[in-house]
Protein backbone atom coordinates (compact mmCIF):
# COMPACT_ATOMS: atom_id res chain seq x y z
CA UNK A 1 0.00 0.00 0.00
CA UNK A 2 1.12 3.43 -0.89
CA UNK A 3 -1.20 4.78 1.76
CA UNK A 4 -0.78 5.17 5.38
CA UNK A 5 -3.89 5.74 6.28
CA UNK A 6 -5.92 2.29 6.70
CA UNK A 7 -8.15 0.49 4.26
CA UNK A 8 -11.30 0.81 6.52
CA UNK A 9 -10.50 4.85 6.97
CA UNK A 10 -9.94 5.09 3.16
CA UNK A 11 -13.54 3.24 2.91
CA UNK A 12 -15.39 5.77 5.71
CA UNK A 13 -14.12 8.88 3.77
CA UNK A 14 -13.89 7.99 -0.01
CA UNK A 15 -14.13 4.45 -1.50
CA UNK A 16 -18.11 3.36 0.43
CA UNK A 17 -18.53 7.20 0.82
CA UNK A 18 -21.57 8.54 -0.97
CA UNK A 19 -23.85 11.21 -1.22
CA UNK A 20 -26.69 10.43 1.00
CA UNK A 21 -30.18 10.98 -0.62
CA UNK A 22 -32.45 9.53 2.17
CA UNK A 23 -31.88 9.65 6.09
CA UNK A 24 -32.68 7.70 9.79
CA UNK A 25 -34.71 9.15 11.97
CA UNK A 26 -31.52 9.92 14.70
CA UNK A 27 -31.11 13.41 15.48
CA UNK A 28 -27.95 14.59 14.59
CA UNK A 29 -26.32 16.28 17.97
CA UNK A 30 -24.56 19.58 18.65
CA UNK A 31 -21.18 17.61 20.25
CA UNK A 32 -21.15 15.93 16.65
CA UNK A 33 -21.58 18.94 14.79
CA UNK A 34 -19.03 20.20 17.08
CA UNK A 35 -16.43 17.24 16.87
CA UNK A 36 -16.82 17.87 12.97
CA UNK A 37 -15.47 21.15 13.23
CA UNK A 38 -13.05 20.93 15.69
CA UNK A 39 -11.58 18.09 13.65
CA UNK A 40 -11.63 19.96 10.04
CA UNK A 41 -10.48 23.00 11.06
CA UNK A 42 -7.21 22.34 10.68
CA UNK A 43 -7.57 21.74 7.08
CA UNK A 44 -5.04 23.96 5.39
CA UNK A 45 -6.46 27.42 3.28
CA UNK A 46 -4.34 30.89 2.19
CA UNK A 47 -3.00 32.32 4.59
CA UNK A 48 -4.73 30.95 7.34
CA UNK A 49 -8.00 32.34 6.39
CA UNK A 50 -11.13 30.69 7.77
CA UNK A 51 -13.72 32.20 5.40
CA UNK A 52 -16.15 29.29 5.87
CA UNK A 53 -19.19 30.19 7.99
CA UNK A 54 -21.76 27.24 9.02
CA UNK A 55 -25.57 27.95 9.53
CA UNK A 56 -27.20 24.77 11.28
CA UNK A 57 -30.73 25.01 10.20
CA UNK A 58 -32.44 22.92 13.29
CA UNK A 59 -36.13 24.62 13.44
CA UNK A 60 -39.07 23.77 11.93
CA UNK A 61 -39.70 27.38 10.46
CA UNK A 62 -36.45 27.74 9.15
CA UNK A 63 -36.70 23.99 7.34
CA UNK A 64 -39.76 25.48 5.69
CA UNK A 65 -37.84 28.88 4.76
CA UNK A 66 -35.05 26.83 3.46
CA UNK A 67 -36.87 24.39 1.44
CA UNK A 68 -38.93 26.99 -0.59
CA UNK A 69 -35.18 27.82 -2.31
CA UNK A 70 -34.51 24.62 -2.83
CA UNK A 71 -34.53 22.93 -6.96
CA UNK A 72 -37.75 20.74 -6.42
CA UNK A 73 -35.75 17.49 -6.34
CA UNK A 74 -33.79 18.46 -3.36
CA UNK A 75 -37.12 19.82 -1.41
CA UNK A 76 -38.35 16.46 0.27
CA UNK A 77 -35.29 15.09 1.34
CA UNK A 78 -33.77 18.60 2.74
CA UNK A 79 -37.24 18.67 4.50
CA UNK A 80 -36.77 15.58 5.85
CA UNK A 81 -32.96 15.42 6.81
CA UNK A 82 -32.04 15.10 10.75
CA UNK A 83 -29.66 18.31 10.13
CA UNK A 84 -29.15 20.52 7.38
CA UNK A 85 -26.52 23.20 6.93
CA UNK A 86 -25.98 26.09 4.65
CA UNK A 87 -22.85 26.58 3.78
CA UNK A 88 -21.62 30.13 2.85
CA UNK A 89 -18.26 32.39 2.14
CA UNK A 90 -17.64 35.31 5.09
CA UNK A 91 -16.36 37.96 2.39
CA UNK A 92 -15.52 39.94 5.45
CA UNK A 93 -12.69 36.81 6.62
CA UNK A 94 -9.80 39.08 6.29
CA UNK A 95 -10.65 41.29 9.66
CA UNK A 96 -9.67 37.89 11.54
CA UNK A 97 -6.09 37.30 9.84
CA UNK A 98 -4.30 39.61 12.91
CA UNK A 99 -5.78 36.70 15.08
CA UNK A 100 -5.29 33.73 12.34
CA UNK A 101 -1.95 34.97 11.13
CA UNK A 102 0.29 36.44 14.00
CA UNK A 103 3.50 36.15 12.13
CA UNK A 104 1.97 38.16 9.54
CA UNK A 105 -0.82 40.38 10.83
CA UNK A 106 -0.39 42.71 7.92
CA UNK A 107 -1.52 40.69 5.68
CA UNK A 108 -5.24 41.97 6.33
CA UNK A 109 -4.66 45.36 4.56
CA UNK A 110 -1.85 44.26 2.14
CA UNK A 111 -3.57 41.51 0.48
CA UNK A 112 -7.21 41.88 1.22
CA UNK A 113 -7.73 45.32 1.40
CA UNK A 114 -10.06 45.06 -1.78
CA UNK A 115 -13.29 43.51 -1.74
CA UNK A 116 -13.11 42.08 -4.86
CA UNK A 117 -10.04 40.12 -4.31
CA UNK A 118 -11.46 39.03 -0.84
CA UNK A 119 -14.57 37.81 -2.48
CA UNK A 120 -12.35 35.80 -4.66
CA UNK A 121 -10.52 34.22 -2.03
CA UNK A 122 -13.20 33.54 0.41
CA UNK A 123 -15.25 31.63 -2.27
CA UNK A 124 -11.75 29.52 -3.32
CA UNK A 125 -10.80 28.85 0.38
CA UNK A 126 -14.17 28.64 1.67
CA UNK A 127 -15.20 25.63 -0.96
CA UNK A 128 -11.79 24.13 0.01
CA UNK A 129 -13.30 24.22 3.64
CA UNK A 130 -16.80 23.11 2.38
CA UNK A 131 -14.85 19.46 1.00
CA UNK A 132 -12.94 19.27 4.31
CA UNK A 133 -16.39 19.87 5.95
CA UNK A 134 -17.74 17.01 4.10
CA UNK A 135 -15.20 14.45 5.13
CA UNK A 136 -15.16 15.15 8.43
CA UNK A 137 -19.43 14.73 8.29
CA UNK A 138 -18.01 11.24 6.78
CA UNK A 139 -15.23 10.68 9.88
CA UNK A 140 -17.92 10.84 12.31
CA UNK A 141 -20.03 8.28 10.54
CA UNK A 142 -22.42 10.00 9.11
CA UNK A 143 -23.33 10.73 5.47
CA UNK A 144 -23.67 14.15 3.76
CA UNK A 145 -26.16 14.66 1.02
CA UNK A 146 -23.72 18.03 -0.94
CA UNK A 147 -26.78 19.85 -3.35
CA UNK A 148 -26.02 23.17 -5.10
CA UNK A 149 -29.89 23.16 -6.95
CA UNK A 150 -31.18 25.71 -5.07
CA UNK A 151 -31.91 29.69 -5.32
CA UNK A 152 -28.57 31.33 -4.00
CA UNK A 153 -30.21 34.96 -4.28
CA UNK A 154 -33.27 33.65 -2.10
CA UNK A 155 -31.07 31.48 0.59
CA UNK A 156 -28.55 34.63 0.73
CA UNK A 157 -31.65 36.97 1.19
CA UNK A 158 -33.40 34.85 3.43
CA UNK A 159 -30.92 33.66 5.84
CA UNK A 160 -27.49 35.53 5.10
CA UNK A 161 -26.22 38.80 4.56
CA UNK A 162 -24.14 40.92 1.86
CA UNK A 163 -21.08 39.91 3.63
CA UNK A 164 -21.90 36.53 2.77
CA UNK A 165 -22.08 34.29 0.03
CA UNK A 166 -23.58 30.85 0.15
CA UNK A 167 -21.80 27.82 -1.53
CA UNK A 168 -24.32 24.68 -0.75
CA UNK A 169 -26.44 23.10 1.33
CA UNK A 170 -25.93 20.30 3.04
CA UNK A 171 -28.43 17.30 4.58
CA UNK A 172 -26.61 15.26 7.35
CA UNK A 173 -27.58 12.18 9.33
CA UNK A 174 -27.32 8.53 9.35
CA UNK A 175 -28.28 6.88 5.92
CA UNK A 176 -31.70 6.05 5.34
CA UNK A 177 -33.16 3.38 3.06
CA UNK A 178 -32.62 3.35 -0.32
CA UNK A 179 -30.03 6.26 0.38
CA UNK A 180 -27.80 5.72 -2.81
CA UNK A 181 -27.90 6.03 -6.30
CA UNK A 182 -26.08 3.81 -8.17
CA UNK A 183 -22.04 5.10 -8.09
CA UNK A 184 -20.97 6.82 -11.13
CA UNK A 185 -18.04 6.87 -13.04
CA UNK A 186 -15.08 8.40 -12.39
CA UNK A 187 -12.19 9.46 -14.29
CA UNK A 188 -8.51 7.41 -13.93
CA UNK A 189 -5.77 8.15 -13.76
CA UNK A 190 -4.12 8.83 -16.90
CA UNK A 191 -6.97 11.24 -17.35
CA UNK A 192 -6.51 13.53 -14.83
CA UNK A 193 -2.58 13.89 -14.08
CA UNK A 194 -0.38 15.02 -16.36
CA UNK A 195 3.47 15.48 -15.72
CA UNK A 196 5.81 18.27 -17.73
Amino acid sequence: MSLVLDSAAQDLLFREARTANSFSDEPVTEEQVQAIYDLVKYGPTAFNQTPLRITLVRSAEARERLVKHMAEGNQAKTAAAPLVAILSADNEFHEELPQLLPHFPQAKDAFFSARPVREQSALVNATLQAAYFILGVRAAGLAAGPMTGLDFAGIQKEFLDDDHTPLMVINIGKPGEDAWFPRSPRLEFDQVVTTV
